[in-house]
């Protein structure tokens, strides 16, 4: 295997200065500077700045690097480089990158990156390759994306051409996840496939199954290219596995290809492997596709008769089928069945269940439904909208307005613009003048369409009602809005600016590996919903809501911008101690922290200096919240342990979503005492409340 070439770097060794007082200063400093902090680096190396050259900061920069303490390199590095003497040294700066990368510190290695670039220069490319593995390594929600990003520039801007084992690992990362999260990497995956072809390099047969399989996740599918590359299968003689199967079979069920579907389930019946549930469930869902539902009852209970394990999937795909097709008797039998399997989630089937109802005008079933639902399943916004829906339609609006407040009030189900829509055309018909004005001005507030079909009744009322006066609606936070937003920024949100600092915008980043962030997503999509633009509102429903997703730049961002915010960089406001209420406290926790297996709360905290800090502890203190503090790298984590665990969560557990308080409360469902890697106990604790000096 080839090496990656990465330039020389010249340095006058030790033993060759003249100066013998310089060669023992240098020498002092590569012995002291290790054993201090940062803050206490800073002092040594400022206290030097009389006589210290570039060149003698380069030799202890690859001093450290030789001595493998690539941390004390960077150090050393980033002081030199804030210097009126420094001059840029590629060499340096690229074999600093190369160590850092495989050192696997890919922040830093990214700024040294970063560096390189910002100079005008090209990194090397061992820099492109080592970074790209580096973010591939690193369990940390986001790192894929930079690692596709960098190894796209590693082609596109150094025109380098990345090794065999590099594109392989970028591929294998983008379909190791799930197909509904990985079907967004194709365009990617086929740019990794594009180069191994330009490359004349090997492409492996995971290649060909996992490009096929990306396909068959994609909401239009593209039949052509998954043709094309069965042909390049079959030219390099590579046979078709279970897995490339599936996929195809997943792919033409969708078409409601009915030929093409069988053929492969004939394949993968003669392959003498054994027959995985999902090929069923594509089978199911090809037949009531073509109107056949009962062709795909008889293929669930031909799984039953050769005992093939009837999975969730199963489950939910057949009680989608007749619900859809009115099996009633059917439906609920099957729904029995499925909750005596103890078999979960449950949700899916009950809302199918409910809107086979709601279409057959039983709305008594629906309401018992909706009930079981909610002593089985945590409640959601979709299941609450199909119940109002049926409750307006009934005319039973009393009970509907009750839903909608209980909605409304609810942060964990919280309210859309179906909901909105559904109880104002109950009271346009009810022609309830001040309700109808209420609702509206709902609407107004949180920039929702109001539907085609109300608009002229709505235009009528609110006409003929002289005495209820329409308020202005202005672009403002409100005090809860603005809680929340102190407690995401501490928890790590990210803003932008405008170039002339007028304008700012909010970026919300949801971890979807975490069940809190997808329940908290839900409730700050909604709840900042007129803040967001245009392509943020587009998700109907809730499964549709992006992970990501901002605000517009309005100048009303500018205090947020100002305190915590400053030239692209997180800081702590000042008046931080003043602002640190529960909800604060609870949103900070929801977004940026996280219980323990002892049952202990950590919080995450970005951007914070020693003072900083301090004013936090001392605040928490004052709610006799004592805590411990430690920082790792550029994080600082603040601890709340045993009764002080309880106490936060009592101070906060009103403001945290009713659906994740299980998954927050100190000691809810937890066993016995282990303890997890990253937990305060006292041998790893760097600062107490009372003595903040090692932060």
């Amino acid at each position: 295997m080839r090496s990656l070439p990465s330039p020389a770097v010249e340095v006058t060794e030790l033993e060759e200065l003249p100066e013998q007082w310089r060669r023992a200063k240098i020498a002092w400093l590569c012995k002291e500077l290790p054993s201090h902090k940062n803050s206490t680096y800073v002092r040594i190396l400022n206290a030097q700045r009389k006589w210290i050259t570039q060149e003698d900061a380069t030799y202890i920069t690859l001093h450290f690097m030789r001595t493998r303490d690539n941390e004390a390199s960077f150090r050393v590095y980033k002081w030199m480089a804030q210097r009126h003497w420094f001059r840029f040294d590629f060499a340096l700066a690229t074999k600093l990158a190369d160590y850092l990368g495989k050192d696997r510190k890919f922040t830093k290695c990214r700024e040294m990156f970063d560096a390189i670039i910002n100079q005008g220069r090209i990194p090397s490319e061992s820099t492109f390759h080592i970074l790209t593995v580096a973010y591939l390594s690193a369990p940390v929600e986001g790192c894929l994306e930079e690692a596709c990003t960098i190894y796209n520039k590693m082609i596109q801007l150094g025109g380098y051409k990345p090794r065999l084992s590099l594109h392989n690992s970028l591929f294998r990362a983008l379909v190791r996840k799930t197909g509904g999260s990985s079907k967004h990497y194709l365009k990617q995956a086929e740019f990794i496939y594009h180069n191994l072809v330009t490359s004349d390099l090997e492409i492996h047969k995971d290649i060909y199954a996992g490009l096929i399989w990306l396909h068959s996740y994609q909401d239009v599918i593209d039949r052509e290219r998954i043709a094309a590359l069965r042909e390049g299968m079959r030219h390099a003689k590579i046979e078709e596995s279970k897995d490339v199967l599936l996929s195809i079979m997943r792919a033409c069920s969708k078409e409601g290809d009915v030929e093409e579907t069988e053929s492969t389930w004939l394949k993968l019946l003669e392959s003498g492997c054994s027959l995985p549930s999902q090929a069923f469930v594509y089978r199911m869902d090809l037949h009531a596709r073509t109107n056949e539902p009962m062709k795909s009852l008889e293929i669930y209970k031909g799984m039953k008769e050769q005992k093939i394990p009837i999975s969730v999937a199963a489950y939910h795909k057949i009680i989608e089928v007749m619900s859809n097709a009115r099996q009633v008797e059917i439906a609920e039998e099957l729904i029995d069945d499925f909750i005596e399997s103890g078999m979960k989630p449950l949700m899916p089937a009950y809302l199918n269940l409910m809107h086979m109802y709601f279409h057959l005008g039983m709305h008594d079933k629906l309401e018992l439904t909706f009930s079981r639902c909610l002593t089985r399943c945590n409640p959601n916004r979709t299941l609450y909208n199909i119940y109002l829906k049926s409750l307006v339609t009934v005319g039973n609006l009393e009970k509907a307005e009750e839903i909608f407040n209980e909605m409304h009030e609810n942060g964990t189900i919280g309210t859309n613009a179906r909901s909105c829509n559904t109880i104002l055309r109950g009271f346009l018909a009810l022609e309830d003048h001040v309700k109808v004005a209420k609702i509206h001005d709902i609407m107004r507030q949180k920039k929702y369409d109001v539907e085609t079909q109300s608009l002229e009744k709505l235009h009528y009322v609110l006409s003929q009602n002289r005495k209820v006066v329409r308020r202005t609606v202005s672009m403002k936070l409100d005090r809860e809005q603005r809680e929340i937003l102190i407690g995401l920024l501490l928890g790590g949100v990210r803003m932008e600016s405008e170039e002339e600092g007028r304008n700012h915008a909010i970026h919300f980043e949801f971890n979807e590996s975490s069940n809190v962030h997808s329940t908290l997503r839900t409730h700050i999509h909604e709840r900042f919903y007129e803040w967001l633009t245009p392509s943020s509102r587009l998700a109907e429903d809730d499964h549709e809501i992006p992970y990501r997703f901002s605000t517009i730049l309005h100048s009303y961002f500018g205090f947020f911008a100002d305190q915590f915010w400053l030239k692209g960089r997180p800081m702590i406001p000042r008046l931080i101690h003043r602002w640190l209420s529960a909800r604060v406290l609870a949103y900070w926790y929801m977004y940026g922290g996280f219980r323990i297996s002892s049952g202990d709360i950590l919080l995450k905290l970005k951007g914070g200096n020693r003072e900083d800090v301090e004013r936090i502890v001392k605040a928490l203190q004052a709610k006799s919240l004592a805590c411990r503090v430690k920082r790792k790298g550029k994080v600082l984590w603040i601890g709340f342990q045993g009764s002080y665990a309880d106490a936060f969560w009592k101070l906060t557990e009103s403001y945290v979503l009713d659906g994740v308080k299980n998954l927050l409360a100190p000691h809810y469902g937890l066993t016995g005492n282990g303890r997890e890697e990253g937990q305060f106990d006292d041998s790893q604790t760097e600062s107490e409340p009372d003595e903040q000096g090692s932060v």
